[in-house]
């Protein structure tokens, strides 16, 4: 009979077992090694010869209220110190002084000049990738926050500081020659404001005193007018009385011839000759009736009547004529109007012409020296770097040996992977 061999019980090849991989690794060590320093020598080839980059800043912060005093006590124009600062922070980050600022410093960007790229170009991939704007956080609302700066980023061989502190000298004489150039529009348009209302006061002057001038002549014209009117219907009027009288007179002389009174009598004596009377009498008449006209008698009354007929003015026998002889005279002249009109310098007469050309005399002769103004205080100015900022030996040369560490392992294990017999 033949006999039955037990099953031999095999071990699983897909378990891993540790200490053999960490011997193979170990075989492998100078591979490892090997790939490792290939690698750190790459990493340290980059951080040697790669073109360095530098950092530069420059910080401002707001001048002083002096430093501004001049320039607001104009009275004209009002810059506050946070103002001013955001003026110079608004000029350096603005695209246009940049590039006018690269234009007239060539020189400073002469290491960037590519033979393919035009000088706009060349300031355009500058501009976007080198600077950069220092601002303060933007919850921070205290006065030790207020600042504004430019970060430049630069490679070797470029003048960095220079470029930073020119730039920043460019942007205060850039905010100095507009500041003065606004002030010169502001004065001049006040100037023309304050000539433009000394216009209009004159203008308004000369209409006012030619109205004021013609309501005088009006009110004398109406005033003459009237006073001719009165003398007129007066003169009528004694005329009207002077022939009235004559009719009165001509009544009474016809009265008294026919009573025979030729001499002035009284009623009462008319019966005086037909009485007798003895001794002494003395007769009193009382009579509280006016006595008729024609007891003047005859010779009287026409001696009045002729005179009447031969007046040719009755003028004389009313005292208003004299009176508006007198003022029609005083009226054929008008003094007021005179004086008016006699005026030399009617300057001295417009209101609030003084305090207008002292404000125009002041304008004038302001002088503000603005290229000097201090718009900000220069907190901290662009120095040249101690050291790089860019490469990183130090980390690159870390990162390269750690890289080139795990790269050699990870070529270790795929070799011992292809190495392993396969199983059936």
């Amino acid at each position: 009979m033949n006999a039955i061999s037990p099953p031999i019980q095999q071990t699983s090849s897909d378990e891993i077992d540790l200490a053999a991989l960490f011997h193979a690794l170990w075989e492998q060590k100078l591979l490892i090694a090997l790939v490792t320093v290939l690698v750190g020598m790459a990493a340290a080839a980059y951080a040697f010869l790669a073109t360095p980059e530098y950092q530069v800043q420059s910080v401002l912060r707001p001048a002083a209220i002096k430093d501004l005093d001049a320039l607001n006590r104009t009275g004209v124009y009002e810059l506050t110190p946070k103002q001013a600062m955001q003026r110079v922070g608004a000029s350096l980050d603005s695209y246009d002084s940049r590039l006018e600022f690269f234009r007239a410093n060539q020189g400073l960007f002469e290491v960037l000049r590519q033979p393919n790229r035009s000088l706009e170009q060349t300031f355009e991939s500058f501009n976007q990738q080198a600077f950069k704007m220092l601002l303060p956080d933007a919850k921070k609302t205290d006065n030790l926050s207020a600042y504004v700066g430019i970060q430049l980023t630069y490679p070797q061989d470029v003048k960095g500081v220079a470029l930073v502190n020119g730039l920043v000298e460019y942007a205060f004489q850039l905010e100095r020659e507009r500041i003065a150039a606004d002030l010169a529009v502001v004065i001049q348009n006040r100037l023309n404001q304050l000539e433009a209302q000394m216009s209009a006061a004159r203008a308004s002057y000369e209409a006012n005193k030619s109205a004021r001038i013609a309501k005088l002549q009006e009110a004398d014209n109406l005033k003459r007018a009237n006073l001719q009117d009165e003398l007129k219907a007066l003169r009528q009027q004694l005329k009207t009385h002077r022939d009235n009288r004559v009719a009165q007179l001509d009544e009474a002389i016809r009265i008294a011839k026919a009573l025979g009174i030729s001499k002035p009598a009284t009623p009462s004596s008319l019966g005086e000759g037909e009485r007798v009377t003895q001794g002494s009498v003395i007769r009193t008449e009382v009579n509280n009736q006016q006595i008729p006209l024609y007891f003047m008698g005859s010779e009287a009354l026409e001696a009045e009547r002729n005179a009447l007929l031969q007046r040719r003015s009755d003028d004389f026998t009313e005292p208003r004529i004299a009176q508006i002889a007198k003022e029609l005279q005083l009226l054929a002249s008008n003094r007021q109007i005179e004086v008016l009109n006699k005026r030399e310098n009617e300057d001295l007469f417009l209101k609030d012409l003084a305090s207008w050309r002292e404000e125009a005399a002041r304008l004038r002769n302001l002088d503000v020296d603005v290229s000097t103004l201090a718009l900000v205080t220069i907190d901290q100015l662009a120095m040249q770097p101690i050291k790089p900022i860019k490469p990183k030996k130090a980390l690159i040369l870390a990162l390269g040996l750690v890289l080139g560490g795990m790269l050699g392992l990870f070529i270790a294990l795929l070799r011992n992977m292809l190495r392993r017999p396969t199983h059936d």
